[in-house]
């Protein structure tokens, strides 16, 4: 798969973009001193070429209730359950990331729940699922970076 190039003014929108992906493209061209078509055509370029996938949604997760996140390491029985362990994990929908991982655990995966109670009935959900031997759980006390920005600029940088 080869890079797709892009430019100072690709980085320039996607560096606003990334911010708020609700922005205005208008609001966009104010600031970068362009025509909002350009910023369109930018966007579809950038959607075309699988740069952009379709915007997300940040929720605060504190206001919802659901502040307790936990990181879950799997063991399994056999590496051949992995894709079945998967599906299984999915239809939990308090897990919000699973990876397959070389190292410690074949599945690591991220939780979040309303309190340790609610935790606690879930990691109960993950350790019955047929295939997991046993599980490790890291108790998150605070997310202290979460920054898609200096990683966006470090690939920029090396473009």
């Amino acid at each position: 798969m080869s890079k797709i190039k892009l430019d100072d003014l690709d980085h320039q929108i996607l560096d606003i973009l990334i911010d708020n992906t609700r922005v205005p493209f208008t609001d966009i061209s104010k600031r970068l001193l362009i025509s909002a078509g350009t910023v369109h055509v930018r966007v579809k370029k950038m959607e075309e070429a699988g740069i952009i996938k379709g915007s997300s949604l940040n929720l605060d997760y504190e206001k919802l209730g659901y502040s307790f996140i936990a990181y879950i390491g799997i063991f399994l029985e056999k590496n051949n359950a992995t894709q079945q362990v998967l599906k299984d994990l999915e239809a939990i929908p308090f897990i919000t990331v699973a990876h397959i991982t070389t190292g410690k655990f074949n599945i690591y995966c991220k939780i979040r729940a309303r309190d340790t109670k609610h935790a606690k009935e879930l990691i109960f959900m993950i350790d019955d699922i047929t295939g997991i031997s046993r599980t490790e759980t890291m108790i998150s006390l605070e997310e202290s970076i979460n920054d898609k920005k200096r990683l966006m600029h470090s690939i920029f940088n090396e473009l």
